[in-house]
């Protein structure tokens, strides 16, 4: 019969070996990092949500146990370790406003390879009235072809955005409004995570004003529990939502809020009180 307490010697001999000895990078655990976007306004905390999975044809498990850094201006500004499901929280509290670009990265690991990622956070005035607006009227959805002949499959950001989207949404931006952008999450993939990295590089690729990427379930449910959220935080400006979908327009209209769609969407589709704008051309005169 084996000694317990030898056997535990062998095994904590055997751990530390392993520990101290030099993984090359070859060995490494191939990784992807993700990131959310963050909202604050100026001296106030801002939590990133990030995630850190291995790197597979399919959607990798979470990485636990690993350093994160944060860093603003080339300077790290929080750390912190991801739990079991690969995911981690940094904080950080900006002293300017705007919209503040964050690298996230994999700090020194043994054990996983090198990865990183960017977001955004935007540092607003709590004073300004902010557009929620919803990712898919921004898209024209006849514009891309489908890689498979017969199969209507199109990646979003493969799409092409609708006329004037982007200059009219600039325009807003210029003097007084901010944009929340509300992406839909897909029915599968890394809990949000890919959905805000595609719009975040759709919405910088086609040119779009800095904002706010919020992914949300589809359906008016999910926009509406937001809405809430987003007043009892204290984002009371929120009044106004923009969008594709009825449903969508409908969570703002509940709430005795304003809604738009653009495009006009077929005959007796839209709420009743809803706002229509053919093109995006006529959205700020319904504003």
């Amino acid at each position: 019969m084996r000694h317990p307490i030898r056997n535990l010697c062998v095994f904590s001999f055997w751990f530390f070996f392993l520990a101290l000895t030099p993984v090359s990078a070859a060995d490494k655990i191939a990784a992807v990092l993700y990131a959310k976007d963050g909202l604050t306004s100026v001296n106030q905390p801002a939590t990133i949500e990030v995630r850190l999975v291995e790197k597979r044809l399919l959607a990798g498990g979470g990485l636990g146990g690993e350093p994160i850094e944060l860093l603003v201006d080339g300077k790290v500004v929080a750390t912190a370790m991801t739990g079991g499901d690969g995911k981690a929280i940094l904080a950080y509290t900006p002293t300017r406003l705007g919209s503040v670009p964050l690298r996230i990265r994999v700090g020194a690991s043994p054990r996983a390879g090198p990865a990183e990622t960017q977001a955004q956070l935007a540092v607003w005035e709590r004073r300004n009235p902010i557009v929620m607006v919803e990712m898919a009227s921004l898209m024209d959805v006849q514009s891309a072809q489908s890689p498979l002949p017969g199969i209507n499959l199109v990646r979003e950001q493969d799409r092409k955005p609708m006329p004037d989207a982007a200059d009219e949404l600039a325009k807003l931006t210029q003097f007084l409004y901010r944009v929340l952008y509300v992406a839909t999450m897909p029915a599968s993939g890394v809990e949000g995570f890919s959905a805000a990295t595609d719009a975040r590089e759709w919405l910088k690729a086609n040119k779009f004003p800095d904002g706010h990427v919020l992914v949300l379930p589809a359906g008016g449910e999910a926009v509406g529990a937001k809405l809430d959220a987003l007043h009892a935080a204290g984002w009371k400006t929120v009044k106004t939502g923009i969008g594709r979908t009825p449903a969508f327009a409908e969570a703002f209209l509940q709430r005795r809020l304003e809604a738009i769609l653009v495009p006009e969407p077929e005959k007796g589709e839209a709420p009743r009180k809803a706002k229509v704008a053919k093109e995006w051309k006529e959205v700020r005169k319904k504003l």
